[in-house]
């Protein structure tokens, strides 16, 4: 089998081969939470709790997808779920030919709570894509994040599911780019997250076009603080995670999350918005630190909100080549 790149390699080639039909891989993404208070469309961190989705090429065309866990009943099973229209778009830009899709996913992460679940699934897709070009065409790094970022339209949520640990991510003339970073072992999340849901859109929707040049000096310091923070000097949290960028702008849109920010705020803890929010994030200096803000939660919050306690993924998304059996025949 051959790829006539007569056009230049990628898109707008010949495809003259194809993923072999049985081909099946297994992918693993993490959780994100993007922002972290002052860091807006820049910073964010990968959570140690997964969606993990089987991929397998068939002979049939189109695409089935069975959903387990989150979002099971309520996403869609075919050529419109977001998963395979991300496997496909790393396929068409690798110029080979569209097969046939069989999906099993198994969901974990909260959807349109502000932990990454779109990004998730783009990536899931993504990285599905380049496990079964393995040998065949190679996706790299910066390709899967420029991919990524295209069709979720910022790389702070893609960025950390791709890589792992803490990133800062930033927009060039060439597209997207990114630095990761090792978390301070004493830095320890929890993420509590409500019953209700809030879309991206909405969220930013309430952002005004421009804000004044004071705040933005604000939010310029506070988030060179935070990545000292979260690397080095963990005790500079709360100071580091103020921000007057976007959380008060949102903050009619979720008003029991801003009330429960302040509140843990108030008692020494890094709360903030988690991503989009309604969920929010307590970056804890240390362990016990948790228990106190999931106390704190329990004892004032006016709805449930479910607490979890997490660690910060190194690893980021992987893939591996997955027995065939394990995926389903067709």
């Amino acid at each position: 089998m051959t790829l006539d790149r007569s056009s230049g390699p990628g898109e707008g080639t010949t495809a003259r081969i194809a993923v072999p039909a049985g081909r099946a891989v297994r992918v693993r993404v993490p959780a994100t939470s993007a922002n972290l208070g002052p860091g807006f469309d820049s910073l964010g961190l990968a959570l140690s709790l997964y969606d993990e989705v089987d991929v397998r090429v068939r002979r049939e065309p189109g695409a089935t997808v069975t959903v387990e866990g989150v979002g099971a009943g309520e996403v869609p099973t075919d050529d419109t779920n977001l998963v395979v229209r991300a496997v496909r778009r790393g396929l068409e830009h690798a110029g080979v030919e569209q097969p046939g899709l069989e999906l099993r996913a198994v969901n974990a992460i909260p959807h349109g709570r502000g932990m990454g679940s779109s990004a998730a699934a783009i990536v899931a897709g993504l990285m599905a894509a380049r496990g079964l070009l393995e040998g065949i065409v190679d996706l790299d790094a910066s390709t899967l994040l420029t991919l990524a970022t295209e069709m979720e339209g910022h790389p702070d949520n893609v960025a950390p599911a791709l890589f792992g640990g803490l990133t800062i991510a930033w927009m060039t003339a060439d597209g997207p780019a990114y630095k990761r970073l090792l978390v301070h072992r004493g830095v320890a999340p929890v993420v509590f997250v409500p019953t209700s849901t809030l879309s991206t859109k909405l969220a930013r929707s309430l952002q005004p076009e421009s804000v004044p040049h004071a705040d933005a000096a604000f939010n310029v310091s506070r988030s060179a603080l935070l990545v000292a923070a979260l690397i080095q000097s963990p005790e500079l949290l709360l100071a580091a995670t103020e921000d007057r960028l976007h959380q008060t702008y949102r903050a009619s849109a979720m008003p029991e999350t801003d009330a429960l920010i302040r509140l843990l705020r108030q008692h020494g803890l890094a709360a903030v918005v988690s991503g989009a929010g309604p969920s929010l994030l307590v970056l804890g200096s240390d362990p016990a630190q948790r228990l106190t803000a999931a106390a704190l939660v329990e004892r004032h919050a006016e709805s449930t909100w479910r607490p979890l306690m997490l660690a910060v993924d190194l690893g980021g998304a992987t893939v591996n080549a997955h027995p065939v059996d394990h995926v389903g025949r067709s």
